[in-house]
């Protein structure tokens, strides 16, 4: 049964290359799979109001104020419930998962950048900035950290410069977001800036955050509590997530087992949040959007509530519909790694099979890239 409420209403050319081949590639010859999505019990996420189909000793579903929110196992991808899980609203700095996804395979954390005043140029007003400045050598993680833990617009500027320019990666990222099986995603702005028609949902940003946690670089940022940055004459100061479920900035409490993800705002999106969190080996991933009450502390609460919920209705009600849903065939590469807390490991799990032609193609422009990279940069160095 379905309780329903309504109430509420460019390193190089290599690089590219590399890129292009695996993104212009269809998703179902990468995947090796039929195109067509699956038959799910998706489509009742589609309906307004909130899902949730609870059996015996289910705790009672919350009401949070967000205009959309989503509770899923990030294992299984099953959803345990939702509010207008697909309803399109403007994600804010939570696009930046999508934007992680879709660059950080491309661009070797250990090079080093000097930033020019060309790549700063177009950073929105009013938007979050992690300090990045012209004339200043830079490694890609420490612009990764000024992305993830300071929601830098500036970082996110220079990181999609060095991987084809502010409109190739938007592009790259709406194709990325479409092999997700991410359908409500548009985007315009690859920081999450405002901007017209760019939107996401709950169900597209948890996606997001569940095929990140399986991204070893990225679960590693998202869960860095603080680190140092570059500062413009020499030296480094330091920077805090601000996530503050993470940290517990604020008098925010921090949550036990929170793994990160990623926090957002803006005038036009409100406060949005992806979190997840690991508790007796179950990882749940949650999206918040727009508390319409409770202050600007509101998304963080009504995180805690969801995931309080999820971790004790586990076990206890039957999915609403899965995170997989509408994606074409299975994940390849990182994002097809079980979900995990963000640990290290030696190395990464081999991804599903591929067609031959994408395989030599990606192999191809892999080795392309190592040579450009060695004969420009020289070796790269290690973190």
């Amino acid at each position: 049964m379905t309780i329903g409420f309504t109430s509420r209403a460019t390193v190089s050319t290599c690089v590219l290359c590399a890129a292009g081949l695996l993104v212009t590639a269809p998703a179902a010859a990468i995947a090796g799979v039929d195109p067509g999505p699956r038959a799910t019990a998706g489509s009742l996420l589609h309906r307004p109001g909130t899902h949730v189909r609870p059996r015996p000793g289910a705790p009672e579903v919350p009401d949070p104020s967000a205009l959309s929110w989503l509770v899923a196992d990030a294992r299984t991808g099953d959803v345990l419930a939702a509010h207008d899980a697909h309803r399109r609203l403007p994600p804010a700095s939570t696009l930046k998962t999508l934007f992680a996804l879709t660059v950080l395979p491309i661009l070797p954390a250990g090079i080093r950048h000097r930033v020019s005043e060309e790549e700063l140029a177009g950073i929105g007003p009013g938007s979050s900035l992690v300090g990045v400045a012209e004339n200043r050598t830079y490694r890609v993680s420490d612009l990764w950290n000024g992305v993830f833990l300071s929601s830098g617009n500036d970082a996110v500027r220079v990181l999609a410069a060095l991987s084809g320019g502010w409109r190739a990666t938007a592009e790259r990222m709406q194709t990325k977001a479409r092999a997700l099986g991410a359908r409500d995603t548009r985007v315009k702005s690859p920081d999450g800036y405002d901007a017209p028609g760019q939107v996401s949902s709950a169900y597209d940003l948890a996606v997001f955050g569940r095929a990140g946690l399986r991204n070893d670089e990225f679960a590693r940022y998202c869960a860095r509590h603080e680190a140092l940055f570059p500062a413009r004459e020499g030296g480094s100061y330091g920077i805090v997530n601000t996530n503050r479920l993470l940290t517990g900035a604020d008098g925010v409490e921090p949550y036990e087992g929170l793994i990160g993800i990623k926090n957002g705002y803006t005038s036009n999106a409100g406060n949005t949040l992806v979190a997840a969190a690991r508790r007796d080996g179950h990882t749940l991933v949650v999206t918040v959007m727009n508390p319409q009450s409770g202050g600007g502390h509101a998304v963080y609460e009504e995180a805690r509530t969801l995931l309080d919920w999820g971790f004790e209705a586990t076990g206890h009600v039957t999915p609403v519909g899965s995170l997989d849903a509408l994606r074409p065939g299975p994940l390849g590469g990182p994002e097809a790694e079980p979900a995990t807390a963000p640990v290290a490991r030696s190395h990464d799990a081999p991804a599903r099979p591929v067609t031959w032609t994408i395989a030599a193609a990606a192999l191809l422009g892999a080795a392309s890239v190592s040579l450009y990279l060695r004969l420009r940069w020289g070796p790269v160095p290690t973190n």
